[in-house]
């Protein structure tokens, strides 16, 4: 993605703000990163529709027309930066939270096919980043899980039907709603964010580039 990079933003966003109170504080802070890095351009919980639903992107690029979806999950932890208290809580529901941010590509992949969100040359594209101190969102773990499909372990290739459904939630590949397709083919590169001094103060970051 030319003249755009996640990655880079995130590095420097590591730097000034190790650690955040909440997703949204999460939010605000990246959406405050990419305007200063780039223009006044950046808008927080832009509307869009999809299949007649109505839904907020989480930062929309107006130019050059680039989605940005964001989660971030945790685990208990309790640290002080620059004389403020960050405490964590632990976020239970392993499967809902990977199926919310399947569901982010999902919605990404479906912003960029109806070019919902486009620059002027008519393109449409984006990223879903989740952000954790939970290592049971980048290991394997145990064999024949029944959510085995919904995992994002380090190196996996997500692609197809993924076995989780629209507005996934525990349990949610019972309740009739249809399935999370996958389009495009994505393999999982988890990437280091900020290792504090703490326990579970290990932060590591997925990016994935929807195009």
């Amino acid at each position: 993605m030319a003249g755009f990079d996640i990655h880079g933003v995130l590095e420097r966003l590591a730097g000034r703000r190790p650690i955040f109170h909440s997703e949204a504080d999460f939010r605000f802070a990246l959406a405050w990163q990419i305007a200063q890095e780039t223009s006044d351009s950046v808008r927080l919980e832009r509307p869009f529709s999809i299949e007649g639903a109505n839904k907020y992107l989480d930062i929309w690029l107006r130019t050059p027309g680039i989605a940005i979806e964001l989660k971030f999950r945790t685990r208990c932890l309790s640290f002080e930066h620059n004389g403020e208290r960050f405490s964590l809580n632990d976020m239970r529901g392993h499967t809902q939270g990977r199926c919310a941010f399947i569901e982010d590509i999902w919605r990404i992949e479906k912003i960029a096919a109806d070019r919902l969100v486009e620059d002027r040359n008519g393109s449409s594209r984006g990223f879903a980043v989740l952000l954790t101190n939970d290592p049971l969102y980048w290991k394997v773990g145990r064999a024949g899980s029944t959510y085995k499909d919904s995992r994002l372990y380090q190196g996996r290739r997500l692609t197809g039907r993924v076995g989780c459904t629209t507005h996934a939630g525990e349990g949610a590949t019972k309740n009739g709603l249809d399935p999370l397709v996958v389009c495009g083919s994505y393999v999982l590169d988890w990437r280091p964010y900020r290792t504090l001094p703490t326990e579970n103060g290990k932060f590591q970051y997925l990016a994935v580039e929807i195009a």
